[in-house]
């Protein structure tokens, strides 16, 4: 029992080590990809210049995710480890032949994408939708080609990641934030606004705010090529059948219909969001990128971290270590997540108003969106959850399940966002749909595990729901406390304009939800914490 106990210790504290080196590379990214959104809100507004953008924006992710973008997430790090366990040149020539691959199959499909642009933006928007398609089309010509891009990206990442480098992956997007921030301060400085009736596709301001945007994706790709360069790889083309083709394309085609299903309830959710108030599309939008911030700084750290471990016990069959990173991910995810999901859920109106009321907007799309965000919130800790499941699966070569559990999310998610189109007023839409996409999430992360423990058998499961409770314990009490405390707080300084009790809430909402949920789990010695608190106990020794 010691030594287990040891074990585990050791892998929280590698684990916390591993995942903490790439936390500030992620924050500085989110915060800045924060700050860009905050910009183009208060330049673009949340109407319909800012919804064609959005949609169009949303494409070239779109149409790689189905290509090969999530292909690449799910499976390439777990085929490169085994790859790379067979010697180094083999990891090398592997690597090689899925860049050639890659890059051929994403420069035809971006030609295509291009060429097919009216016909992508029809898809999106729907017959009834207040955005204005014939922008949405122009912004699509001009962010298309970030295809590649972003595709390239995310196989240098997978590539950058077995061979042990994940700082550069964490910063690349950094470059591509700060590229849009300049793009939008270049556009607020221009005479004149886009023209939406008729739409003008050599007009000055659509060209910088979409060639602008393109440039951020391409430096982020950049940036990939020159940290492989750096670190030693060398690209040569790998052309003609690989033996490892059947292995990749069997896997592979799962993770296509995982896609094409996810993209389904995109689809549905754009078009339902697009029959609601005008800037709907853009509000969900912000107001999901707003709740992966954490996961992103948090549960993606802790997901690229614990990846090609749990490849690798796959790879072994070693299956007591597998379970145990499993289930340390799990309780990891609501630990250090749970706290976060409850103070965007409490001050999602707050947040909604101090960021995003400013500019073109105004203080009822702020708050709109800040309700938004908190029914978002509700689905941080599933969402990272199932992520982790999905990626546990696919460590174990089985990509046919992740797809059979997205399709269940999907169905629910779309049957919500339709009873939601039917009951919810126009304002209120979007907020339903939120809601709709946390319920899916949750849904999916309970079938998930049960689905776990039929292919695996005991999953120490007691352990991760004891672990998951303590959390949302925690979190609860933080978030009673902060309540009181905000209600104190208004007492004191009486009526206030809604943008200053928007910052005054937020700041106070933050300082008592954080410290009461992380100070609680504190106190009640929870083992996720340990890792933590032990590096705090050595570094104020060290100061002292």
């Amino acid at each position: 029992m010691v030594d287990q106990a040891e074990s585990r210790s050791s892998r929280s504290g590698s684990l916390v080590r591993a995942s903490s080196a790439m936390a500030l590379a992620t924050a500085v990214s989110r915060v800045s990809g924060l700050l860009a959104k905050v910009l183009l809100v208060a330049v673009l507004g949340l109407g319909v210049i800012n919804d064609s953008y959005t949609v169009a924006n949303t494409l070239p992710t779109v149409v790689n995710e189905l290509l090969l973008g999530g292909v690449l997430t799910s499976i390439a790090v777990p085929l490169l480890v085994r790859a790379q366990q067979r010697g180094a040149r083999e990891g090398e020539s592997y690597a090689q032949w899925m860049i050639t691959m890659g890059a051929v199959l994403l420069g035809v499909a971006t030609v295509l994408a291009v060429l097919a642009a009216p016909l992508l933006t029809a898809l999106y928007l729907g017959p009834d939708t207040r955005a204005n398609a014939a922008l949405t089309t122009a912004f699509a010509y001009l962010l298309l080609p970030g295809i590649i891009c972003y595709g390239l990206s995310a196989l240098l990442q997978a590539i950058l990641n077995v061979r042990g480098v994940f700082g550069t992956p964490a910063w690349a997007p950094v470059i591509n934030n700060l590229v849009v921030i300049a793009t939008v301060f270049t556009y607020a400085a221009m005479p004149g606004e886009i023209s939406t009736d008729p739409v003008r596709m050599g007009e000055p301001k659509l060209l910088v705010l979409g060639l602008g945007t393109m440039s951020g994706i391409a430096a982020q790709a950049l940036i990939m090529i020159a940290s492989l360069r750096h670190n030693g790889f060398r690209f040569r083309w790998n052309w003609g059948w690989d033996h490892r083709l059947a292995e990749f394309g069997a896997l592979a085609f799962w993770v296509v219909l995982y896609t094409a299903v996810s993209q389904v309830g995109m689809v549905v959710i754009t078009r339902v969001c697009g029959q609601g108030s005008p800037g709907s599309v853009a509000t969900f939008n912000y107001a999901w990128l707003l709740s992966q911030v954490p996961y992103g700084v948090l549960g993606v750290s802790l997901l690229t971290a614990l990846m090609p471990r749990i490849s690798r016990s796959a790879g072994d069959d070693d299956h007591h270590s597998f379970v145990a990173d499993l289930s340390l991910g799990t309780r990891m995810s609501a630990v250090l997540l749970m706290p976060i999901s409850a103070l965007m859920f409490v001050a999602g109106g707050s947040i909604g108003v101090a960021f995003f009321s400013v500019g073109a907007s105004d203080v009822a799309a702020g708050d709109r969106l800040g309700w938004t965000l908190a029914a978002a919130a509700l689905g941080i800790v599933p969402f990272a959850i199932t992520m982790l499941q999905l990626r546990a699966f696919y460590a174990m070569k089985d990509a046919r399940t992740p797809t059979w559990i997205n399709v269940i999310m999907v169905a629910v998610r779309s049957g919500l966002c339709y009873l939601v189109l039917a009951l919810a007023t126009a304002d209120d839409l979007v907020v339903g749909v939120a809601a709709a996409m946390s319920v899916s999430f949750l849904l999916g992360a309970v079938v998930g595990q049960l689905w776990l423990r039929t292919r695996l058998g005991r999953l120490e499961t007691r352990r991760t729901i004891i672990g998951v409770l303590r959390a949302l314990l925690a979190s609860a009490i933080g978030c009673a406390c902060s309540a009181a405390a905000v209600a104190a707080l208004r007492g004191i300084t009486g009526e206030l304009d809604p943008v200053s009790d928007a910052w005054l809430s937020l700041i106070m909402h933050t300082v008592v939800v954080l410290a009461t949920s992380f100070g609680v789990l504190i106190l009640l010695r929870a083992p996720e914490m340990q890792p933590v608190v032990r590096r705090l106990s050595r570094l104020a020794r060290r100061s002292g």
